[in-house]
């Protein structure tokens, strides 16, 4: 048998074959007992702000530079505590909100429990357009009509298949909510029984892939989360497993039915099943809406 041969050139006994192998090794070991301490403790916290700006042709004149702000998938309890919730509160007041929408998971149901330790915190926010909200499939599994409860003593409107009009200057958009795709029953023609002729439609679904429901609704953006962008994302990968009602739209902005709707599904702040994210920072979302 032939000796192998070190890089420079030199024969490599069996010791120093196998001493370069556990280098190897406690390499990769140490290289992924530090990915997963950064999963576990580092990106799980630090918080991205995302910022579009959206063209829409219909958009009145009155909402044109329209700041909303979002943010989705708290997963309040063991994983994600009250000082979390009171941070990210903080950065959502700074970006001086027109409008904050929350697409769902206050609370996971998993582990964490209905409480009300986030609704002084949210009752904080302000935004002179109001603070609207929709339920997840996390508030369901828990107790639907608690957090509800909990977010309109924060101040926020929760739209369960309902909608509102909103006024500027004369001027008007429409703004909907709908149920959990998976535990709720949504409806369209509930959401928007009684609007008449519409204009500007800005649709509040937990679930992103409701989008291909929304489409002949002349919905014009729809704002999600429930996906929390896959939480672990790999390079040429994506994202390793995404829950059912996020298969399609997973995270970011996506163009429907020609461009005539837009979609955005925020990752979340949150976690839920692990409490890592790898490749996927949790999410504010800044939109400015203009007109043309």
């Amino acid at each position: 048998m032939e000796s192998r041969k070190s890089r420079h050139g030199k024969p490599m006994t069996r010791r120093s074959f196998l001493r370069l192998g556990l280098q190897a090794a406690g390499g990769m070991i140490a290289s992924g007992v530090l990915a997963g301490f950064y999963a576990r403790f580092g990106e799980r916290f630090w918080y991205k702000t995302n910022r579009l700006t959206l063209s829409f042709v219909n958009l009145p004149a009155a909402f044109d530079g329209m700041r909303i702000v979002q943010f989705s998938d708290v997963h309040h309890g063991r994983d994600f505590e009250t000082p979390h919730v009171e941070a990210v509160a903080r950065r959502i007041q700074a970006l001086e909100p027109d409008m904050i929408c929350f697409t769902g998971d206050l609370f996971d149901r998993n582990h964490g429990e209905l409480t009300d330790a986030c609704t002084p915190i949210l009752e904080k926010l302000h935004a002179p357009f109001g603070k609207w909200a929709v339920l997840g499939n996390h508030d369901y599994g828990l107790n639907a009509r608690g957090v509800a409860a909990e977010l309109q003593k924060a101040g926020f409107t929760v739209l369960d298949n309902e909608h509102r009009v909103i006024e500027k200057s004369g001027e008007r958009i429409w703004l909907a909510g709908v149920t959990d795709m998976i535990y709720g029953k949504p409806s369209m023609d509930e959401a928007l029984r009684d609007a008449g002729e519409r204009g500007y439609t800005l649709l509040l679904s937990h679930a992103p892939d409701y989008a291909d429901i929304a489409v002949p609704y002349g919905v014009d953006l729809q704002l999600s989360g429930h996906s929390h962008g896959g939480q672990v994302r790999l390079p040429f990968v994506g994202a390793l497993f995404t829950p059912e009602g996020a298969k399609t739209y997973i995270e970011g902005l996506y163009d429907l039915d020609g461009g005539r709707m837009k979609l955005y599904t925020n990752r979340g702040l949150g976690t839920s099943v692990l409490p890592v994210r790898f490749m996927c920072r949790p999410e504010i979302t800044v939109i400015t809406l203009k007109r043309g």
